[in-house]
This record gives structure tokens, sequence and C-alpha cells, in this order.
């Protein structure tokens, strides 16, 4: 049987490079788009064997050289989104609507089999934060220029390689005190970068055409009990501090300034709100594809890094429960 061809966009991040080896191992055959060959190129090609991987450099509004992709695809997977603007052109606008649009649009022209986009869990509440805003305008016009398009909405996605548990284990490592926003009441259904590509996999293996999938993981956690989990796993005793409001904006107001920032107001905005399923469409559990890793099980695997003395650390884990004793 004939390899299908996979165009991805964002493949070299934690979600991307994890799905090319799930596509490949299985006889799909990639291509991922990336703006720097240069940077990227020695990541992406690790990921799968020879023959089975190529990789493009272009810039992702280059209709034109993008236009040549889609003649020799069969699939498209948009894994591409931003969590903050700069000034360079990756505005929300940009990146979470008008791009997604161009995809369905030449999805639908080149009458591919399959256009999937990755896009996030609560958008649908988030009325006041201009990244929800984009990702759900970006969802509309997706459904209106390919309505066969499958629209993938996860919760927190974790790994060893991702940007939320390792970012929070450095700094509850360095911090004696940790920020809690609107008393860490926000609950989150992590799941796992491995049962998100499994999802992938399975709605381009089974021909599914749902529309709209959130995918969350098999646990319902709130803001701060991930913390203390985290803090238990790496055997801190970090102080965690409700934050009032003001003060939160205003912390978030001068992190904006960095390059990279920690917390933005919008995503401030966005932490109000739940982060779980919501009821109002199919879930990966409902398609057939239910996450089986659980997020203590899983953070446990990598946490080391964080501990004192590390893979040979023999300091006892903080148990949640003596967190909870310091922190009433």
């Amino acid at each position: 049987m004939k390899a299908k061809n996979c165009l991805i966009f964002g493949g070299s991040g934690q979600i991307g490079r994890n799905l090319i080896r799930k596509l490949t191992k299985n006889n799909y055959k990639v291509t991922v788009v990336t703006r720097n060959i240069h940077q990227k190129s020695y990541i992406i090609k690790t990921q799968a064997n020879v023959g089975y991987i190529d990789i493009v450099e272009a810039n992702i509004f280059d209709e034109k050289k993008i236009r040549e992709l889609f003649k020799r695809s069969d699939i498209c997977i948009n894994l591409i989104g931003i969590l903050y603007e700069n000034k360079k052109g990756s505005t929300f606008k940009n990146i979470h609507t008008l791009f997604p649009s161009l995809l369905a649009k030449l999805s639908k022209e080149y009458n591919l089999k399959h256009f999937i986009h990755l896009s996030a869990l609560g958008i649908g509440d988030a009325k006041d934060s201009l990244y929800a805003e984009s990702k759900l305008q970006g969802e509309n016009n997706i459904l209106k220029n390919f309505p066969l398009a499958t629209i993938l909405r996860p919760s927190v996605v974790y790994s060893v390689d991702d940007n939320f548990t390792t970012n929070f284990m450095t700094l509850l490592n360095r911090l004696p005190i940790f920020p809690l926003y609107y008393n860490g009441k926000t609950k989150f259904s992590p799941i796992h970068c491995s049962d998100l590509t499994d999802t992938v996999y399975y709605v381009i293996s089974k021909n599914i055409y749902s529309k709209i999938i959130e995918c969350v993981g098999p646990d319902i956690i709130t803001f701060k009990e991930i913390i203390q989990k985290l803090l238990s796993l790496i055997g801190k005793n970090t102080f965690l501090l409700p934050l009032p409001l003001p003060l939160a904006q205003a912390s978030a107001r001068m992190f904006e300034i960095m390059p990279k920032p920690l917390l933005t107001r919008d995503q401030l905005r966005l932490l109000k709100y739940d982060n779980i399923a919501t009821g109002k469409y199919k879930t990966n559990s409902d398609i057939g594809i239910p996450s089986k890793r659980r997020f203590d099980e899983e953070v446990k695997k990598y946490c080391y890094m964080w501990r004192e003395g590390g893979q040979f650390s023999t300091e006892k884990y903080t148990t949640v429960k003596d967190l909870n004793n310091k922190n009433s």
C-alpha cells in the first residue's frame, strides 16, 4: 500500500516531534515546514528514518511555496500556536486566525483527505482573552473553508519536553515563595503529549471527521494541586501565596517587558476559566482513544532533574499533606 503524505506545520515542538515519530513508524511519509532549517533541521531529521521525512524551509505566509507542498500531500496537520504576541508579525490574529484559514482553503482546493488543526480547550468561555478570541475565530474560518476539518482542543499538554511542568519545576526549585492566581482554583485536565499524538494518529487512521474534539487526560486537577504535586515530586517546600488580582495584573504587566514573558495579562485572564471538558463536544474518550497516562506517574519519570542530587537523589518526596499543613 502506498504511504500517505502528511504535511506538518509546527513539527519541531514537543507535539510535532512526538507525532512525527508516531506517523513515520506507521508508514506515513512526513513533510515538515520550518521557518529556519539551520536551527530546527537537526532536531527534526532525527525523528524518523531516511526516506520518511522531508524538511522544507518556508515562511508560513509564502502562499506560492506552500501551494507546491499541498500538491503532493494527502493530509495537512497544523500545530502552530503562540502564547504571547511580539512585534515581528507573530500576532494572535496572524498565527491563530489568518494562517489556519489559509491552510483550510488550500486543503479544500487541493482535495486533501484530511486537515487536522490543534486549537485549545476553554476558548469558548474566555470571551475577554485575545488569545481565545483569535483561536475561536480561526476555528470558525477553518470549518467554513473546509467543513471536513477536524479540530482538536487539548487541555494543558505536558511531557519531559514541555514548557509547562519543566518551567514550573525550575521556578519552584529557585523561588522561596510562589504566587497562586485566583487562589489556585482553576481546574485542568492535563494530557500527556503521547496521549495527544495517539489521538491525532487515531483520527487519521480511522478517518474520523468530528469537527471539534476535546482532548483531556484522565485527571481533573486544580492549579494549586498541580503545583503541590510538582513540589512533592522535587522535594521542595516552597510557600504558596495567593496573590490579589490587582497585584497579579501589575506583575503580569512587568513580565510583558521580557523577551519571553513568564506571564502576560492575557494569560492571566485565561487563568480565570477552567480548562476541562465542557460536555458540548466529543472527547478523545468518546471517539475511542481515552488517555492512559496519569499526571503524577508521568512527571515522576523526569522530575529527578529538578531534585537535589538528580537521579541519584536519596531525598524523600514531600507529601501533599505536608504542603497543605504548611500552607494552611
